[in-house]
């Protein structure tokens, strides 16, 4: 405010204007060079040129604006009153204060207030009302002189109302600040709370789609998306196919009553989590323990559990775990342990033990529920002229129904192992075996097992197709058929009725160089022996088994041979075995 009130009047070195004093706020008063008196003494406020005094009731001539206890000449040519403290004349009235000289306006004595020294502009000079320091101030830009308004007042002069803002505070402005900092907050939440929103959004996105990402190629992964199958489930190729884990044993079904064997392989394919049944025809050839060919019905009877699931590891290439041999009173009672099997029977299957014309044990038709006796005869039934597929794939049918009925706790499939008190492989024990089953019986319920036949040749060897669907996808092996043109293999039945000929005729042709085949015995005596080949390629191989035999060439004749050999030979009772 001083910069602004100097600079109306011109700062401190103003020709125009001449300081005179200072109000009550210590601001500098000037007034008009030119309405100066001419010979104005300069401003001396302690000068005592009519004595220095107090007189606070003193009523002498001009003393407006004078101070108490000083006097002061600011040029006035009228002395100032002494002081008198005890005088008791009379005095002249002192009138109100009058900060913006209104007095002086309306005719009354000039002793009203003037502090921007208007009463200096009509002739008359006003008294210094308080000395104070002289406080020099910078000179602003010039601004444009006062004017009188029409109330007497310049546009210098401010009201009172004017500054009301100062002291008075705004009492609403916290309420106003309040608000604000509601409306910010309220917004901010807002704002967060869309971008909240926003993220559990993306984020159930991102689950969602990262799930399907997962499923899929679980399923691609198991072999289970559709147009995909186990062989192709990682990379589409046969070496996918045999990097997967699995775990097989091998179980050989004996007919102590007929007699006869079944076999089957039960996979577990750890990676894909399919299980598997693999049926194997008795015709299967296998190599004997001398490196000749035998079949798998033979190995079984003659060479027991670990000749055989040797053999059967070298012909598919497979590595089986342990050997279970389930004999069928065994089996009747594994059924009736676990509550009876369902299966869907593909044939009347009578009583053993019933007479004729008496009901079928089994009924053709689906969901048929058998027990322990009825299982073992389906498992083991063979009608007149059914090959011996049909009765393996009844046998693959009660297996899948007993792993459905099994527990899938390993514990629980333990127990039902002891319960049957079997004297099992010594390389698979109860626990093994149980802890196997339940696994097995984990997919079966779960419709994650199958059963499949291994395709099987007139000769016993593995033809292209079980290579690619069963030794491959299944068991992820490689087929490994004896080779035909390493010997020629002959089927030798005994019909001379001479119990050793059997074994002296193997030892003749395993020094000829041919691979033995047994062919049982006959259950009737023949008097000529017979020599029989069927393909024409063998013809000269059958010549030569008849004259390693001591056999006339005219035995030799065109036929039916037996499943896996190239010859087959009927020992006579004109057979004379060499003696050597």
């Amino acid at each position: 405010m001083n910069d602004r009130y100097d600079a109306g009047y011109g700062g401190d070195h103003d020709d125009r204007y001449e300081l005179v004093g200072y109000d009550e706020y210590g601001r500098p008063i000037y007034q008009p060079a030119a309405q100066q008196q001419p010979q104005q003494q300069p401003y001396d406020p302690y000068a005592q040129q009519q004595g220095y005094g107090y007189d606070p009731y003193a009523a002498g001539g001009q003393q407006t604006g004078q101070y108490p206890g000083q006097s002061y000449d600011t040029g006035s040519r009228h002395p100032a009153p002494s002081y008198d403290p005890y005088d008791t004349g009379q005095q002249a009235p002192v009138p109100p204060y009058d900060p913006y000289g209104h007095g002086a306006t309306q005719g009354a004595p000039g002793t009203s207030y003037d502090p921007y020294g208007h009463t200096a502009a009509s002739g008359r000079q006003p008294r210094v009302a308080e000395q104070t320091a002289y406080i020099p101030q910078q000179a602003g830009p010039p601004e444009e002189t006062d004017a009188p308004s029409g109330d007497g007042r310049t546009e210098r002069d401010y009201a009172t109302g004017q500054f009301a803002f100062v002291e008075e505070p705004d009492t609403d402005s916290e309420d106003v600040i309040d608000w604000l900092n509601f409306t910010e907050n309220r917004t901010e939440r807002r704002e967060e709370a869309k971008r909240r929103a926003r993220s559990r959004l993306v984020a159930l996105v991102v689950v969602l789609a990262l799930t399907a990402v997962g499923g899929v190629g679980y399923l691609w992964y198991a072999g289970k998306l559709p147009g995909l199958s186990s062989s192709d489930s990682k990379t589409g190729t046969a070496t996918s196919a045999t990097a997967q884990n699995r775990d097989v044993i091998v179980v050989h079904l004996h007919n102590t009553k007929k007699g006869g064997t079944s076999t089957a392989l039960l996979v577990d394919n750890t990676t894909t989590r399919q299980g598997t049944t693999v049926l194997l025809p008795n015709s299967l050839a296998v190599a004997d323990d001398d490196g000749s060919t035998t079949t798998l019905a033979k190995s079984v009877e003659d060479d027991g559990s670990s000749g055989t699931r040797e053999a059967i590891d070298t012909v598919l290439g497979t590595e089986i775990q342990g050997t279970w041999r389930l004999d069928t009173p065994y089996l009747q009672n594994l059924v009736d342990i676990i509550g009876n099997i369902e299966i869907d029977a593909d044939a009347d299957v009578p009583d053993p033990d019933g007479k004729k014309g008496t009901a079928p044990l089994v009924s053709k038709g689906k969901d048929r529920t058998l027990g322990g006796k009825a299982a073992v005869a389906y498992a083991t039934y063979r009608a007149s002229g059914e090959a011996q597929n049909a009765q393996l794939e009844r046998f693959g049918q009660v297996m899948q129904g007993v792993l459905r009925k099994v527990s899938s706790d390993a514990q629980g499939a333990t127990v039902t192992v002891q319960t049957l008190a079997q004297i099992l492989d010594p390389s698979l024990t109860d626990k093994d075996l149980g802890t196997f089953l339940a696994k097995l019986a984990d997919l079966a319920k779960g419709g994650d097992y199958k059963t499949a036949l291994l395709p099987v040749r007139t000769d016993g060897t593995l033809s292209a197709q079980a290579s690619d669907s069963v030794v491959k996808d299944v068991l992820g092996g490689t087929a490994k058929s004896p080779d035909k043109d390493a010997a020629v293999r002959v089927s030798v039945q005994n019909a001379s009725g001479v119990k050793g000929n059997s074994e002296k005729a193997r030892i003749v042709l395993l020094n000829g160089g041919f691979t033995f085949l047994e062919g049982g015995t006959a259950s009737a005596a023949q008097s000529a022996s017979k020599v029989v080949y069927t393909d024409a390629a063998d013809k000269e191989n059958a010549t030569e088994v008849a004259k390693t035999l001591g056999l006339p060439t005219s035995a030799v004749a065109k036929g039916k041979t037996s499943s896996n050999a190239n010859v087959s030979v009927v020992l006579g009772q004109d057979y004379e075995p060499s003696a050597s």
